[in-house]
């Protein structure tokens, strides 16, 4: 039987080698970081050591980076109460605490009229559609973008960004809000006043050294040309894919997207079918649409980029890491291809 073959990278990637060594030694370290005894010394030394590879690799020095749980916490932290404006195609974390009312196209491109009153996404988890960030924009969520892409928070002009330790092989559990020097931030949770006074409570050590290897980790692969090859390799797959697939939609194949992200659309097959039917070939991927309480929806960021119910129903997503091979994509491609032969002859 053939090994198990994982492209879901945009959900998770695996913990990188170098972040398991951080975690490992970190949890040898007893200290509290908020003691000033040696060995909270040393716990709060491991904390900043990785705040300053994480900035380092987003590009982000001289900005805060306060540490969350994750980039959903971070989303609250930048976003309660503010009422900014976004598009239908932001992630639910962002999704929930905005108003979803700048115009979205069919290429999944965002216009923004007022960059200080909106927040927006770099890339979508979803399509991997690649916006261009306006100068000036108050929230940022970088999450996706963050490890894959050559930017920088610095470049981009934003108040706020928002990051994710284990989409670029870091724990699970830990991001960042990355914030431009000077800029005030009130606090959500409040106690002990950690996190320069703006996010109360212990640091998850172990988890913030995992971040800050996997962080620096993922810079050098960016640098080394490694998400390159990735591209070379979701090129390959598309081609083995387009000719005989007419019926497929290709959403966000005519401009800049994520290197390894790859969302296939066939209308009439549904998502969470095809990750089902691929699942039981050996392949993790995922559905373009959410299951929540066992009902099947639509996607909502293909519904805000226009397409019909049929079509937002029947989107999965392909998404490769830098473990992933030819051999791999070619092997889903034939798999993909089989099951829509047994479909569509089921469907006649």
């Amino acid at each position: 039987m053939s090994a198990r073959v994982y492209l879901d990278a945009n959900a998770t990637m695996p913990l990188r080698p170098e972040a398991r060594a951080a975690m490992v030694e970190a949890m040898d370290v007893a200290g509290n970081p908020s003691s000033v005894h040696a060995e909270g010394r040393a716990a709060k030394a491991i904390v900043e050591r990785a705040r300053g590879r994480v900035a380092a690799a987003l590009g982000a020095e001289g900005a805060d980076i306060v540490f969350t749980s994750g980039a959903t916490e971070a989303a609250a932290l930048a976003l309660a109460g503010r009422g900014l404006r976004g598009a239908g195609i932001e992630h639910d974390a962002v999704a929930a605490w905005i108003d979803p009312v700048l115009p979205v196209d069919r290429a999944g491109r965002v216009t923004v009229d007022d960059p200080a009153t909106a927040t927006l996404q770099l890339a979508n988890s979803e399509t991997g559609v690649v916006q261009n960030i306006p100068a000036g924009l108050a929230v940022c969520d970088m999450t996706q973008g963050f490890g894959k892409l050559p930017v920088a928070f610095n470049w981009l002009g934003c108040d706020m960004a928002l990051v994710s330790a284990h989409k670029l092989g870091g724990p699970k559990g830990v991001g960042a809000l990355v914030l431009r020097q000077g800029l005030e931030l009130a606090a959500q949770l409040r106690g002990g006043g950690q996190e320069m006074g703006r996010r109360a409570g212990t640091e998850n050590v172990i988890g913030i050294a995992g971040f800050g290897a996997a962080a620096a980790a993922a810079a050098r692969d960016l640098a080394d040309g490694v998400w390159t090859r990735v591209e070379e390799l979701r090129n390959i797959l598309v081609s083995h894919l387009d000719p005989a697939e007419t019926e497929t939609i290709f959403v966000g194949n005519d401009g800049p997207r994520l290197p390894n992200t790859l969302c296939l659309a066939t209308p009439g097959w549904k998502g969470e079918t095809q990750v089902m039917q691929m699942d039981l070939a050996g392949f993790a991927i995922s559905a373009g649409s959410a299951c929540s309480s066992g009902k099947v929806r639509e996607s909502r960021v293909l519904r805000a980029m226009g397409y019909p119910p049929d079509v937002a129903l029947g989107a999965v997503r392909v998404s490769l890491g830098p473990w992933t091979t030819e051999d791999d994509v070619v092997r889903f491609a034939q798999a993909w291809r089989a099951q829509r032969r047994r479909h569509r002859a089921r469907a006649a």
